[in-house]
C-alpha cells in the first residue's frame, strides 16, 4: 500500500453518501446492473439494493469498471420487503415512474435520505410498487422513444442528487459513522487481511497515516495465536 494509493482510497471514502442509494426492481441484464453500480460509485453511493427473486445479483464485470470492488449490495425477494426495509432505515423512497403524480426529477429533494427505485427498461416498475413509494419522478423527453435505458436514467437522476448535495456541502466532509469508515478503509486497503479477521472473528488492525498496518501487540498476539493453531 503506497501513501498515494491510500490517499486516493481515503478521499473516495470521505465522499461516500450513506443515506443515498438505489433499489433496482427486477433489473435482470447484468450489463445494466453493472453500469448502475459504476454510476453509483461515481456519485459516492457505496451500497445498492436489488429485488431479485432468484436471490442472485446478475453482475457483468467488464461494464462495472472495477466498481464491484468498492460496492456492497443487498438482495430482497420482493419490492414490498425492500421498500419496507429502506423505510424502516429512514429513507424516502422515490420511484422513477410515469404517472399522474410524478414530478420532474429535478423537483425532488435528494438532500434527505433517499432511495431511488428503478425498474427494468421496458416494463419499468409496477403500479403496485410505485404506490408503495413516497414520490415518483420522471425525466422529460421530447423524442419518439418512450424511455431511457435504466442505467442512463439512473445516471441522469443521480447527477441531480449529486448537484443538490454538493451545493448543500454534503460532500465536503465524511458523513459515515467513524467505526464504519475505519473498517471500510481497512477492507479497501487490505481485503485479504480483513477476510482473515472476519473468518476468525477478530478485530481489524489499525492503520497509520500512510495506510500501513500498525502491528500493535494485542492484534499481533491474536493473529499469531490463530496461525499457530492452524499449523
Amino acid at each position: 500500500m503506497t501513501p498515494e494509493r491510500f490517499k486516493k482510497l481515503k478521499q473516495a471514502l470521505l465522499h461516500r453518501q450513506p443515506d443515498l442509494t438505489v433499489l433496482t426492481d427486477q433489473v435482470h441484464k447484468p450489463q445494466n446492473i453493472a453500469a448502475i453500480m459504476r454510476t453509483c460509485d461515481a456519485f459516492g453511493i457505496g451500497k445498492i439494493h436489488a429485488v431479485q427473486p432468484n436471490t442472485e445479483m446478475p453482475l457483468f464485470h467488464r461494464t462495472s469498471g472495477g466498481s464491484l470492488l468498492w460496492m456492497e449490495h443487498e438482495i430482497y425477494p420482493t419490492s414490498t420487503a425492500a421498500i419496507s426495509k429502506l423505510r424502516s432505515n429512514g429513507f424516502k423512497v422515490v420511484a422513477a415512474h410515469f404517472s399522474s403524480r410524478a414530478k420532474d426529477y429535478r423537483d425532488i429533494d435528494y438532500r434527505v435520505p433517499t432511495a431511488l427505485v428503478l425498474g427494468a427498461e421496458k416494463p419499468g416498475i409496477s403500479d403496485e410498487t410505485a404506490e408503495l413509494c413516497d414520490e415518483e419522478a420522471i425525466i422529460p423527453m421530447v423524442g419518439l422513444v418512450e424511455s431511457f435505458n435504466v442505467s442512463v436514467a439512473s445516471a441522469i437522476i443521480l447527477n441531480e442528487a449529486y448537484y443538490q448535495r454538493k451545493k448543500a456541502g454534503m460532500y465536503d466532509q465524511s458523513r459515515m459513522d467513524t467505526t464504519e469508515f475505519n473498517a471500510t478503509l481497512v477492507k479497501w486497503c487490505y481485503p485479504e487481511v480483513c477476510e482473515f479477521c472476519d473468518r476468525h472473528e477478530i478485530r481489524y488492525p489499525h492503520l497509520d497515516d500512510d495506510g500501513l498496518i500498525i502491528h500493535d501487540h494485542e492484534w499481533r498476539e491474536m493473529a499469531d495465536a490463530i496461525q499457530n493453531r492452524s499449523r
